[in-house]
């Protein structure tokens, strides 16, 4: 009697304690994947000190893993295709992809791994990662703001989380230095992303 007392004493128990857990104590992390048509990657880097030249790159693929009860970021990777750069002009497309800047034909791919996050805000944090470009990979902190996580009103209804995140960084670092020494390309590239990325299906 007392062993069958004791079991269902412990049973009730834990009953009761899930059931008062609260969503956040039970939450476990989701995996997003980033939706290709609902990405942008903008960059931006000053022409001979008279404007900036804006492009992007057009080809991109990713996914993470985000606790967001938590607000955990426990991995994630984008891939970026070098030779999807676009500026609107295709000559200085041709050479931005030459061994001058992307070297696309030795390096298809540029990468960001994420290494760490750190929450600074109700919606907002930063994420540490490792930017692999031209062989050569180096640290790179994103200034993160979640904008929205909802289910999607058209279109798939899949749940889904929108951010945006920015930061500069300083091309030389990865080696790639062609018109920094006579000041006509700078060095300094200014980044900035917007993207949605929907929560695989089958998660609880």
């Amino acid at each position: 009697m007392t062993t069958r007392f004791s079991t269902a004493l412990v049973t009730a128990t834990t009953a009761a304690t899930l059931a008062l857990a609260s969503p956040a104590a039970l939450a476990e992390p989701a995996t997003y994947v980033i939706d290709d048509e609902h990405f942008s990657m903008a960059f931006e880097v000053m022409h001979i000190g008279y404007a900036p030249v804006m492009g992007m790159f057009r080809e991109v693929e990713g996914q993470f893993e985000y606790d967001e009860d938590e607000k955990q970021l426990n991995s994630g990777k984008l891939t970026f295709r070098s030779e999807s750069v676009f500026t609107n002009h295709d000559k200085r497309d041709g050479h931005l992809r030459n061994e001058d800047f992307l070297d696309s034909g030795k390096f298809p791919d540029i990468t960001f791994e994420v290494t760490g996050f750190e929450t600074t805000g109700e919606n907002t944090g930063v994420v540490t990662g490792d930017l692999t470009l031209l062989g050569q990979t180096q640290p790179v902190d994103l200034d993160v703001t979640l904008n929205k996580s909802a289910e999607y009103p058209i279109g798939h209804e899949e749940y889904t989380l929108g951010l945006t995140a920015e930061t500069t960084i300083n091309r030389s670092d990865w080696g790639m230095t062609y018109g920094i020494e006579n000041d006509l390309v700078g060095d300094e590239v200014k980044l900035r992303f917007g993207l949605e990325a929907i929560r695989e299906s089958g998660w609880f």
